[in-house]
């Protein structure tokens, strides 16, 4: 069963973060030929987590800081600025300032 993606903006973010379901994420980090693996879902995850917490998207020291891991860690594991690729898939609104 293929999952239809909801509308995205030119960069690949949800118009509506309401739309967002694991299978959403999944489904658009395939469509981008994004490989998902356990690790990057479960920081998709905790970013949903900070999110709900706090009501913003955190910058990657305090992201890195929250999931307790060393900030270039995640950029090797996700080979670009984290937080993009980690919030687009996440359904969660664009980062702000330096990611």
């Amino acid at each position: 069963m293929s999952v239809q993606i909801p509308e995205r903006d030119g960069d690949g973010y949800l118009l509506d973060m309401n739309e967002w379901t694991p299978e959403v994420g999944m489904a658009m980090a395939e469509a981008d030929g994004f490989e998902m693996n356990d690790q990057r879902w479960q920081q998709v995850l905790k970013a949903r987590e900070y999110f709900e917490s706090h009501g913003s998207v955190p910058p990657i020291r305090k992201f890195a800081k929250y999931i307790d891991e060393d900030k270039k860690v995640l950029f090797k594991e996700w080979m670009t600025g984290p937080m993009k690729p980690i919030t687009k898939y996440g359904g969660l609104p664009k980062p702000t300032g330096c990611v």
